[in-house]
């Protein structure tokens, strides 16, 4: 994907050109929650903001080509939508991001940037001059700083900018700042931004010609900066609106605080729904006026009853209702309807392969040497197809899913754009392996004494968290069998991408976990893995899974020592005075795995959960011993 040229001001201010080379060029897999709407990123010769989806282009051959269709998704999604005031197209409302031309870029095809920041600083060690974009010589695609050298200096765009919780975004207020502790601000403001020796940060210093200064750490003291005015930068011009956060707050552009994109994604399973409406349809001169009572004498009818086959007569009546008031049938959520798919899915048939179409097979297999203890089943899933979409973002904190992976989008997201009603989105092909663990298992583990102390601890450091949030609502405390599971995902994560072929930053987990009191108890993990725009995969994941008796007893090994024990083992996020207030024993040296595999930022973790440990009864681990120990 290439974008569009800079543009001053915001996307869409300045007159089109009918050539320009591209600002820069970014893979279409990045622009989806990493490089989205919103985003700041560096490129070879600017810093730019990503356009909203308003100044995304797409040549009207590529549009077609560009749309992905997922219904599930879709209609999981409508609802949030319409609670927050946005819009979701009924049709084409997912899309692949723009193939802009890299060799001849015309405004027909890319995405749109606009420059941000404006504010450089000068390169010459003796001027360091903190200049605005109008005050500096444009010479090719740099600025140059008109200072003591004959030629003059490059200068490069300053590292910081100003934002708040709800995403805006604006210049740092560096006049203001430099006499914020002076009683008039100079007439003429010379400003030079100066770094210590070091580098390090308390030593950064912006000083007037006037003799005004001040340390930039001051500006990370809580409401020590201005109220924000509400500037949407990557909406354009309408974008601005207003804000009720009464301060704003530095932020360096590149850091991974800056961009937190919120995702949202759908395997594509087959959809028993959507073919009994399908099969309604083609009978709806009969069943339209079908009721509970009748219903039974309507599907003795031969063409009723081949269309209805075994579907219930409870299921039925819902789509017949559903049709009835114009609405598609009521979707379950997300990972629930997935996980019934799953673990229903037929046994494997020695020499059977999977089709040449569709987006999904998968078959239950036997782990090599037998069942496993505490493993209810084990699925391998050589064809699979994942549809990833950005539905938003967020900056400082990133906002965590519920259980379903689903957002409330009502809750501190920015939009995307202020007009479009499609969202951008990826698609993955790979394979998978799917692993259930025994729910009575789970459940009586979740009844000792010592998980439940444990438990409280957790859910106590989970308050501390949300006490540090200023008015924020955020899902409720996940329980204690969510960090068994994704403690358990990320051990495993690392143990079969030793042997599997793939890096274990290639491996995505999803995980699939409900109260064992709800109407579908879940406490299973999926290991996926697949590349954006290929076919698929090489197979080395799904054979690997076969193995799951030995990678199994590999990641209880790996959980049992950390090389930070015995203080990672004895970390309490109750009153922690580091603040690391959603993980029990778990740090780098153990459970901590690449951003781009985990769902949770790498927060929800305990491996004293999973395996024994030190400072910990051995009661309290699900695995009290290894497999074949």
């Amino acid at each position: 994907m290439a974008g569009r040229p800079p543009r001053r001001g915001g996307p869409g201010n300045s007159k089109p050109v009918a050539y320009q080379k591209p600002a820069g060029t970014v893979r279409r897999s990045q622009v989806v929650r990493t490089n989205g709407p919103g985003a700041m990123i560096d490129l070879v010769d600017h810093a730019v903001m990503v356009g909203g989806l308003d100044f995304w282009r797409y040549a009207p051959q590529d549009i077609t080509a560009c749309t992905l269709s997922e219904p599930r998704l879709r209609d999981r999604l409508e609802p949030r939508f319409v609670e927050a005031g946005r819009r979701l197209a009924q049709e084409g409302c997912f899309r692949l991001p723009p193939l802009g031309e890299e060799k001849k870029a015309t405004p027909d095809s890319g995405i749109e940037v606009l420059e941000l920041p404006r504010w450089f600083v000068c390169q010459n060690p003796a001027c360091r001059a903190l200049v605005h974009a109008d005050g500096l010589a444009q010479r090719g695609s740099r600025y140059r700083h008109e200072c003591i050298r004959p030629k003059g200096s490059e200068s490069v765009p300053v590292r910081f900018v100003a934002t708040c919780r709800r995403g805006h975004v604006e210049e740092f207020p560096w006049v203001w700042f430099a006499h914020r502790n002076v009683e008039a601000v100079c007439p003429a403001p010379s400003l030079k931004l100066q770094e210590g020796a070091t580098g390090d940060f308390s030593e950064i210093l912006v000083k007037c010609a006037c003799g005004a200064q001040e340390r930039l750490s001051t500006a990370l003291i809580p409401n020590s900066l201005p109220h924000c005015e509400g500037h949407r930068p990557w909406l354009g011009e309408a974008g601005r609106e207003s804000c009720e956060e009464k301060h704003l707050r530095l932020l360096v552009r590149s850091a991974s605080n800056a961009y937190f994109g919120q995702e949202v994604s759908a395997l594509s399973i087959p959809e028993r729904g959507r073919k009994l409406e399908a099969a309604a349809r083609q009978v709806w001169h009969i069943l339209q006026v079908a009721d509970a009572a009748s219903l039974p004498a309507f599907r003795s009818i031969p063409q009723v009853k081949d269309a209805l086959g075994t579907a219930s007569d409870a299921d039925v009546l819902a789509v017949i209702e559903q049709i009835r008031i114009g609405g598609t049938p009521v979707r379950e959520p997300l990972r629930t309807a997935e996980y019934r798919q799953l673990v229903a899915v037929e046994r494997e048939t020695p020499g059977e392969l999977p089709p040449d179409g569709g987006d999904f097979f998968a078959r239950e297999a036997t782990p090599d040497g037998g069942p496993i203890p505490k493993i209810a089943r084990l699925v391998l899933i050589p064809k699979l197809r994942d549809v990833r979409v950005q539905i938003g973002f967020t900056r400082l904190e990133p906002v965590m899913p519920d259980l379903e992976g689903e957002f409330d989008l009502a809750v501190q997201s920015a939009p995307l754009s202020l007009t479009q009603d499609w969202l951008p989105a990826s698609e993955v092909r790979g394979e998978g392996v799917f692993i259930q663990l025994d729910e009575k298992a789970v459940w009586d583990w979740e009844r000792r004494p010592e998980v439940q102390a444990r438990e409280r601890e957790l859910a106590a450091g989970y308050r501390d968290w949300l006490s540090t949030l200023t008015g924020d609502k955020a899902p409720p405390f996940p329980g204690v069998r969510f960090y068994l599971l994704h403690s358990l995902s990320h051990l495993l994560l690392t143990a079969i991408s030793l042997e599997c072929g793939y890096a274990a930053s290639a491996i995505r987990e999803r995980i699939y976990c409900s109260r064992a009191d709800s109407d579908t108890p879940m406490a299973a993990i999926l290991l996926s893995t697949g590349s954006p725009g290929t076919e698929g995969t090489l197979g080395g994941l799904v054979e690997q899974g076969r193995n799951l008796r030995r990678h199994l007893r590999r990641a209880l090994r790996l959980g049992e020592l950390c090389s930070n024990d015995p203080v990672c083992a004895g970390h309490s996020p109750q009153n922690d005075h580091s603040e690391r207030f959603l993980e029990g024993a778990a740090c780098h040296g153990c459970l901590f795995v690449a951003e781009s595999s985990c769902e949770r930022f790498n927060r929800y973790l305990d491996r004293s959960l999973v395996v024994p440990t030190l400072g910990h009864p051995p009661e309290l681990a699900f695995f009290e011993q290894r497999e074949g120990s």
